[in-house]
C-alpha cells in the first residue's frame, strides 16, 4: 500500500468492512437510484477536471491493475461514460506481437502514454510482466525481477517529466472472484469476457498473491505510490476510486459564459424531399 498514507496493514484488512455476509448484499446496500445520483455529481466534476486539463495542458496517466473479475473494465467505464474519448483515452493493449516482443519492454506502452491536454488509462499496463506474464510462464523469474529492478526509476523519469501518474490495484476476495467468473457462463452479454486466460490464472491465486505482494514491495514508492482499492462493492468502488483521482489531479472550474442558443435560419424555399427513405422499424 502507499507508503505515505497507509490505512489497512494488509490487503484482507482492507476488505474487512466491504466483505459482510456476501458480495450480493454488498451491492445491494446502495440502491441504484443513490448510486446513479452520487455518480451524477463526480461526472460534472469529471468534466471540469476535463476542461482544466485541456486549459494547463496537464499530463494524466492512470493504471488500472488487478485480479481478473476485480471490476477494472466497470470502473474505467464509469470514469469515462461522460468525458470526451478525446481527452480520456483508454489502452487496452492486446498480447505483443512478434516485432513488440523483440522491443525494450516498456516501449510499447511508452507510444500511448499523454501528451499536453490528454489523460491516458491503461486498462491493464506495463505491470504485466509482474503478474501475468510472471506467474503464467511468459517471462523468466530474472525478467520480471530485472523489470522490478528497474521499474522504480523508469516511473521516477515519467513523473519528473510532468505527467501525474496513478497506479490503482482493484482487490477482490477469491469468493467474489469466484462469483464473478461463473457468472460470465450464464450471461450472454458477458460471455466475451470470459478467455482461456482466465480459466487457467484461475486456479493460481496464491501464485498472483505472491507475484502482487513482491510487485508492491518493489514498486510502492513515493514518487509513484499504489493505491489499493477493494473491489467487493462494484458500486462502492467506482465511486471511491473516482473521488481519489479528483482529489489527486489539481483542478479548477473554468468561468465560462452561459450558451445560448443562435436563432434558427428559415426555412426560405426549402422543402422536404420526397424521398423512399429506408426507416429502421420501430420494434420497442
Amino acid at each position: 500500500m502507499n507508503k505515505r498514507d497507509r490505512g489497512a496493514t494488509s490487503v484482507a484488512e482492507a476488505h474487512a468492512d466491504t466483505d459482510g455476509d456476501g458480495a450480493a448484499d454488498i451491492d445491494a446496500a446502495m440502491g441504484n437510484k443513490a448510486y446513479e445520483k452520487a455518480l451524477k455529481k463526480l461526472h460534472v466534476e469529471l468534466v471540469k477536471l476535463q476542461e482544466w486539463v485541456v486549459h494547463k495542458g496537464l499530463k494524466v496517466c492512470i493504471v488500472f491493475e488487478g485480479r481478473d473479475g476485480a471490476g477494472k473494465g466497470g470502473t474505467i467505464k464509469a470514469i469515462t461514460e461522460r468525458v470526451s474519448p478525446r481527452v480520456f483515452r483508454v489502452v487496452a493493449l492486446p498480447a505483443p506481437t512478434e516485432r513488440e516482443k523483440s522491443q525494450m519492454y516498456i516501449q510499447r506502452y511508452m507510444r500511448h502514454f499523454p501528451a499536453a491536454g490528454e489523460v491516458v488509462i491503461f486498462d491493464r499496463s506495463w505491470y504485466n510482466r509482474a503478474g501475468v506474464e510472471r506467474v503464467m510462464g511468459f517471462c523468466t523469474d530474472a525478467q520480471a525481477d530485472g523489470f522490478l529492478r528497474l521499474v522504480p526509476a523508469a516511473e521516477k523519469v515519467i513523473v519528473d517529466s510532468g505527467i501525474i501518474l496513478l497506479k490503482y490495484w482493484l482487490e477482490v476476495t477469491p469468493e467474489e472472484q469466484t462469483r464473478r467468473l461463473k457468472s460470465r457462463f450464464e450471461d450472454g452479454r458477458k460471455i466475451w469476457k470470459l478467455t482461456p486466460m482466465d480459466l487457467k490464472s484461475y486456479s493460481r491465486w496464491y501464485d498472483y498473491s505472491r507475484a502482487r505482494d513482491a510487485m508492491f514491495l518493489a514498486s510502492d514508492t513515493n514518487h509513484a505510490p499504489w493505491y489499493v482499492a477493494p473491489s467487493n462493492d462494484k458500486k462502492k468502488v467506482r465511486l471511491n476510486i473516482i473521488r481519489h483521482l479528483l482529489d489527486h489531479v489539481p483542478y479548477q472550474e473554468l468561468k465560462r459564459a452561459k450558451p445560448k442558443l443562435p436563432k434558427r435560419q428559415s426555412a426560405g424555399n426549402y422543402k422536404e424531399p420526397d424521398y423512399p427513405y429506408k426507416i429502421i422499424p420501430d420494434v420497442a
